[in-house]
């Protein structure tokens, strides 16, 4: 039973094999007789077919030809590929090219592989008009201008250096030093590189060279010498063969532990996949770019298929995984064969096809495995990078980049800003297995010592001053300085060693000015310099300069002479501008008054003479608050508050400037500015190898005039005997001057006349040292300092904060402008408003229907009720309150009168609102004679008196209360 079931298995098998033979036949006649249908265009592709890519490209090549014709059956064209293997040689490379070109007569060309190789290719295609379409060169040196019919259909080196830049920019690296091949694909990224490495204020202080031909103990030789710098971030732009060999190096001389940064290109980031295992154990910690392509089902089933058919072919090879190379490859078969196809509607010749078949090239945009393709600028596009984190056996992918958004954890395509965060990337893991971000930098392990320059000086020790210790026979600096510059060194979480060496001759004399000094930092002579050194624009291009531990500036130093004006200096607290904007208001605000109470207020009305003596008074009153004018009008209380409150500031400021001239002692410069001094032709002194020489010329003081001096007594001789009129110099050099000796009550300092940064120390362009430096000397300069540079700063402080001239204390306009806008812009409206309503309630009088009477008749009758009272005011009312017995003894005695038929009312009373009084209101006709004529008692007459005068200010002006 069971032989029976074997027998009967086996019959089935082989069935099923005939008819699955039979099917292959029929579909390979199929195929042959559909292929004979076709066009053979003939292609050439010279590649490296003996190395791990050169067999990649040929599989992938192989497939796409394949899947492009099952998925194109309709084509009428197809593709013939004729195979070279240039040898991983140019020579030979070129050869097969040739050989294609001249025998073959192929109308394009695949490859070749590298980009020295490309070279000699591109050239050749150019000049016999067939298109070159390289998927693995990618040297920027590659011109599609030179060579039109070139066609890169990879990605440049170029495109990744902004990706590069931007995570040196995340971390802050201020220097980078670039590892690149000796050949035209490591030289071609270099200059693209350094100049996306400036953009974000990175330098690039060595560039190391390595060539194929280098042994290992010359590779460790130059890794050696990297090691004694002080940079730790490297970028390597290197084949992966020779990457292999420098990294093992690296490791094997401690270069992969804290503290190292290394970037590579994608040429070598791609190839991690397919590494020894050694390598990558030895590449921990490495950082790296690879050009993004999306992830698609299509691009899974050609990987699945492609590791089948490779590891068939190549059983030997059990490191080599698919990468971007393999993709382009695929995709520039599929983009050939498009254009093929759109050119090849009638048989041309290879000179013919050329320039139609790369326009066609060129205009190829589709979706392939390798993501958008598109090689309108004779190149791909770049689109997005992955920054990825060698880990264990392989990478992960820590963060993107994209030309738009800059560094991001995820592709986000609604995110709109550019980003140089390190947020924005997940967490690395730097060589030596650390988690720390490394700074990039350390101080050299040479074992020399900084090799620091000092000025040699002699006006001021107390800036920096050269002693020789007597028993040591040593020289040992002190001063303000060199305390400052230890206690920042001191305060470094790394040790620095040091030396100072004096900038001078064999004689012990300055060896040149300050500027020469600071040339020798920027020859390298010099480490750094440590002084007096004021950071000035100039100086900022050949050199950097820590943050300045002083104040700055330059002022003059002058004789003081005795104030010879003290009978007027009770002028002085306020400046002429401000005097006469105070004595205009006075006036302006004086009139506005009186403009707005002399029709209303009798107080301020009567001959001219006299309405502008009570004017001014009342203006000039208000300085002293004794003004007694009683005030009707309402703007004017308005106009009036607010000027008190202008004089009350002013007197108050007045008061204080005033108190300040009379404490101080009143001793002026005899020169306020440089002008001064080049008007009348005086000497000008400086501090001997100062920049001042330069800047003063630049003043167009003549050079003749300008007086070299190298210490401070010599500043006050040459200012007593009158030898200069002036020294120019520092702040804190002044400062020191005058707080010595008593100096404050004989000189003076004026100015600033020119305006710098302070002092700092020096260092080479992009010292890593600097930023460093900087911070503890914020933190020195704030609260760390010690007894001898707090016993610097008191002695420096002594008499510093004199004012330089009696000038310096007077108040000016600037400080009172507000002040003086508000209440001009109350009166303005209040005078606007007041006259407004005056035409209004005259508007009969100007536009009268009256045209004989001419304008300047009509604006002489304005300004005459102008003049007059305005009686309708409630201020030239009387009002009178009389008992019903008051108006009952008027009728009595009396009798019968206009008055005496006038109504009464009750209203209350404005002390008393519960109390009513009996107010008389006239309802009659004027009539004098009629009262004249009445015969009273004296009481009954005063009391009429009171009722006369109510009814006539009812009959004039209405209904009045009385």
């Amino acid at each position: 039973m069971k032989n029976t079931s074997k027998f009967s298995f086996s019959l089935i098998l082989l069935y099923s094999l005939s008819l699955l033979a039979a099917g292959c036949c029929l579909a390979g006649a199929q195929n042959k007789s559909l292929g004979s249908s076709r066009t053979v265009f003939d292609v050439g592709v010279v590649l490296d077919l003996r190395t791990p890519l050169g067999k990649m490209s040929e599989s992938c090549i192989s497939m796409a030809l394949a899947d492009f014709y099952t998925a194109h059956t309709n084509y009428t064209t197809q593709l013939k590929l004729h195979w070279r293997d240039s040898n991983q040689d140019n020579v030979d490379t070129a050869s097969m090219a040739l050989d294609l070109l001249n025998n073959v007569q192929v109308k394009a060309i695949l490859g070749p592989q590298t980009s020295s190789q490309v070279q000699f290719v591109a050239e050749l295609g150019n000049k016999a008009n067939v298109p070159i379409l390289s998927f693995s060169s990618t040297s920027p040196l590659l011109s599609t201008i030179q060579t039109p019919y070139f066609t890169r259909t990879a990605l440049s080196d170029s495109c990744q250096v902004k990706a590069i830049a931007a995570v040196v920019k995340a971390f802050e690296w201020r220097e980078v030093v670039q590892v690149c091949q000796d050949n035209p694909n490591g030289y071609g990224i270099t200059p693209y590189l350094t100049d996306a490495l400036q953009e974000v204020e990175a330098r690039v202080p060595y560039r190391s060279v390595i060539s194929h031909l280098m042994t290992d103990d010359q590779i460790a030789q130059e890794l050696y010498k990297m090691e004694t710098m002080q940079t730790r971030v490297f970028i390597v732009h290197l084949s992966p063969s020779l990457s292999s060999r420098l990294f093992l190096k690296a490791n094997e001389i401690g270069m992969m532990s804290e503290g190292y940064v290394w970037i590579i290109t994608y040429g070598l980031a791609n190839h991690l996949d397919s590494m020894n295992s050694s390598v990558i154990q030895s590449m921990q910690g490495v950082l790296g770019v690879k050009p993004y392509f999306p992830k698609s089902k299509e691009l899974d089933n050609f990987t699945v298929r492609w590791k089948r058919k490779f590891f068939n072919e190549n059983p030997n090879l059990d490191r080599v995984e698919l990468n971007i190379f393999g993709l382009w490859a695929y995709d520039t078969v599929w983009a050939l064969a498009k254009a093929v196809e759109k050119v090849q509607k009638t048989r041309l010749g290879v000179s013919a096809m050329g320039p139609k078949l790369r326009d066609a090239i060129l205009k190829t945009n589709f979706n392939g495995l390798s993501g958008q393709f598109n090689l309108n600028n004779g190149q791909l596009e770049s689109s997005a990078f992955e920054i990825v984190n060698v880990i264990g056996k392989g990478d992960r992918v820590v963060g993107f980049w994209t030309p738009i958004q800059g560094l991001n954890k995820k592709l986000n395509a609604s995110k709109k800003t550019y980003s140089n965060s390190k947020d924005d990337l997940s967490s690395i893991i730097w060589p030596g297995d650390s988690t720390s971000v490394p700074k990039g930098w350390v101080m050299p392990t040479s074992g020399k010592k900084l090799k620091i320059g000092v000025p040699k000086m002699n006006g001021f020790p107390e800036f920096l001053n050269e002693v020789v210790d007597p028993e040591t026979n040593q020289t040992k600096f002190m001063g303000y300085s060199i305390d400052v510059f230890k206690a920042a060194v001191e305060r470094l979480p790394y040790a620095i060693e040091y030396e100072f060496f004096v900038f001078q001759d064999a004689d012990g004399k300055p060896k040149g000015s300050y500027n020469d000094l600071i040339d020798q930092v920027y020859f390298k002579n010099y480490d750094a310099v440590v002084g007096d050194v004021t950071i000035i624009a100039n100086r900022t291009r050949f050199v950097d300069f820590t943050l300045p531990y002083t104040e700055s500036g330059l002022m003059m130093l002058v004789l003081a002479k005795e104030n010879k004006g003290k009978a007027w200096i009770f002028l002085k607290p306020l400046r002429l501008d401000l005097w006469l904007m105070t004595g205009f208001f006075f006036f302006f605000t004086g009139f506005v008054v009186w403009a707005l109470e002399h029709r209303v207020n009798d107080e301020f009305r009567g001959p001219p003479h006299h309405q502008i003596g009570v004017m001014l008074w009342f203006s000039l009153s208000t300085l002293v608050f004794a003004h007694r004018e009683r005030l009707v009008h309402s703007w004017s209380k308005f106009v009036v508050i607010v000027w008190v409150f202008v004089v009350w500031i002013l007197s108050s400021s007045y008061t204080a400037s005033f108190t300040s001239l009379l404490t101080i002692q009143q001793l002026q410069p005899t020169v306020s500015k440089v002008d001064d001094l080049v008007k009348n032709g005086d000497n000008v002194g400086y501090m001997q190898g100062s920049y001042v020489f330069d800047l003063l010329k630049s003043f167009k003081v003549e050079e003749s005039k300008l007086k070299p001096y190298t210490s401070a007594g010599e500043y006050a001789e040459a200012l007593s005997n009158g030898t200069v009129g002036a020294i120019v110099d520092e702040i804190p050099y002044i400062r020191l001057f005058l707080a010595k000796n008593g100096n404050c009550a004989k000189y003076k300092m004026v100015g600033p006349i020119y305006h710098t940064a302070g002092f700092g120390f020096v260092f080479p362009k992009g010292s890593p040292l600097v930023p460093e430096l900087s911070r503890e000397i914020l933190k020195v300069t704030e609260g760390g300092i010690n007894d001898n540079q707090a016993q610097w700063m008191e002695q420096q402080t002594t008499c510093g904060d004199q004012p330089t001239t009696a000038e310096s204390n007077s108040l000016s306009l600037d400080s009172f402008w507000g002040l003086f806008l508000i209440t001009g812009a109350t009166s303005c409206l209040a005078l606007f408003n007041y006259l407004l309503s005056f035409l209004y309630a005259h508007r009969h009088v100007l536009l009268t229907r009256n045209s004989d009477i001419p304008f300047h008749k009509r604006l002489i009758a304005i300004i005459r009720h102008l003049d007059e009272r305005d009686l309708s005011h409630h201020s030239f009312i009387r009002r009178a309150r009389v008992s019903s017995g008051s108006l009952e003894l008027v009728r009595r005695h009396c009798g019968n009168s206009p008055a005496t038929d006038a109504s009464v009312e009750q209203e209350p009373t404005s002390s008393n609102p519960t109390r009513r009084d009996w107010v008389v209101v006239t309802e009659v006709e004027d009539d004098a004679r009629h009262f004249q004529t009445f015969n009273c008692p004296p009481l009954a007459r005063r009391r009429w008196n009171l009722l006369y005068r109510a009814w006539r200010f009812r009959t004039r002006y209405g209904r009045l209360h009385v």
